[in-house]
């Protein structure tokens, strides 16, 4: 028997076109005869439709988003009778009022109000298993901020940072600019919550700093700073498991195909280079991720190989991570010394070259995620999550849950 298998795709993000581009190779790659795949797109203001059409690239293209969901059907969805029931916002006099059930879901949402959490929760609330981190996991991997203290925990190397509110630089921004100035120019600065390089840009001095803090401010409330590695190779490693049991990818060298000193949204999507090997199997309709300028496997020794690999599942299990991620390093290219960048939970494309590389079929790569949604559904079933009491029974109105205003020992 088939499972139904919900892709969800979309959102309110500056990553909204990549994650409809990751999101179709996804589902190109779910084979027919295991899944009925049903795409679920979320609009840009948060609305949920659904078409048969939209399982194609083409669909989209070309087109307007307007124009696109003007020939789709609005949904929700409720949970009845132990399953998730896809339904029409509007039904028609003799038409059906139900679209489908879901089985289990992967979310291939990008950056904020999706791969941060959102739909994580939205998806538990259904009691849908899903594919991926968990609502926790996927929380502090989209925040860098919390992403970097969790690490430094764990004593996971990473480069000399800080971070504020971005409306600290209106009332002290003297005392922001004394710690950029003691990491030393030049500095990075980030958006906290944002992906896909949206954002990111580095500074020399003071007056470029004070630019581009006014820049990331536009995307995020906080701000990092941190410090830039000269000269830096950047080396990224994908991670497929759930928790502590984990494998890693063949690693890949990635390197900015313009001018500038950061590898760039137009570098990452828009052709800055070849197409990775394996980038347009599985019927995939788009390159994505997959055609930034990249050299796979990287150029690095077997004991430098081994030690970014252990790195990047200490990354994983520290951050509470599952499903296929993606975590970055930087690696300074004289001393060799290995910082973690950043995890990406829900990486563009799915990182699925570097599992292609590994002899990891596409296919093969979306059944494992599946059946680790499947599995981890599995092993919360068999935990205690509430327990009957007597509390409403013998409540009394006006006293408190632990006891009457008042009352005695």
């Amino acid at each position: 028997m088939k499972l139904n298998v919900a892709v969800f795709f979309g959102g309110e993000s500056v990553e909204h076109e990549v994650s409809v581009i990751s999101a179709h190779q996804a589902m190109d790659a779910l084979t027919p005869d295991k899944y009925n795949v049903i795409p679920v797109y979320v609009s840009k203001d948060r609305r949920l439709f659904t078409s048969e059409k939209m399982g194609d690239i083409q669909f989209f293209t070309g087109r307007k988003l307007d124009e696109v969901i003007a020939e789709c059907t609005q949904i929700y969805i409720v949970r009845e009778n132990n399953k998730a029931v896809i339904r029409p916002v509007k039904t028609k006099m003799f038409g059906s009022k139900e679209i489908g059930t879901i089985d289990v879901a992967v979310p291939v949402m990008h950056g904020t109000n999706g791969e941060d959490g959102t739909i994580q929760g939205y998806l538990e609330m259904l009691k849908v298993p899903y594919a991926g981190c968990d609502l926790y996991g996927a929380a502090v991997g989209q925040d860098k901020v919390l992403m970097k203290h969790i690490l430094a925990d764990n004593g996971l190397p990473m480069a000399d940072w800080f971070w504020v509110y971005g409306r600290e630089i209106d009332d002290h921004p003297e005392e922001v600019l004394a710690k950029a100035r003691k990491l030393k120019y030049p500095v990075i600065l980030k958006p906290a919550r944002t992906g896909s390089s949206v954002g990111i840009a580095i500074a020399h001095n003071d007056e470029e700093y004070l630019e581009c803090f006014e820049d990331a401010r536009q995307y995020d409330e906080k701000v990092i700073t941190e410090k830039v590695i000269r000269p830096m190779r950047e080396i990224n490693c994908s991670v497929l498991g759930d928790g502590y049991e984990s494998e890693t990818s063949v690693l890949e060298e990635v390197s900015s195909a313009s001018k500038d000193e950061l590898l760039n949204f137009k570098d990452k999507y828009q052709g800055g280079g070849k197409a990775a090997k394996g980038a347009k199997t599985s019927g995939s309709k788009g390159a994505g991720m997959a055609s930034t300028s990249r050299i796979v496997p990287a150029p690095l020794s077997e004991a430098e190989t081994e030690h970014i690999c252990s790195l990047a599942k200490k990354t994983f299990a520290a951050l509470g991570a599952a499903g296929v991620c993606r975590i970055d390093f930087m690696m300074d290219a004289e001393t060799k010394h290995v910082y973690v960048n950043e995890i990406n939970t829900i990486p563009g494309s799915l990182a699925f070259y570097l599992w292609t590389a590994k002899g990891v079929s596409f296919p093969e790569l979306m059944d494992r995620l599946v059946n680790l949604a499947l599995e981890r559904e599995r092993r919360r079933s068999r935990m205690t999550t509430s327990f009957d009491t007597d509390l409403l029974l013998n409540y009394k109105a006006g006293g408190g849950a632990k006891g009457a205003k008042g009352s005695k020992g």
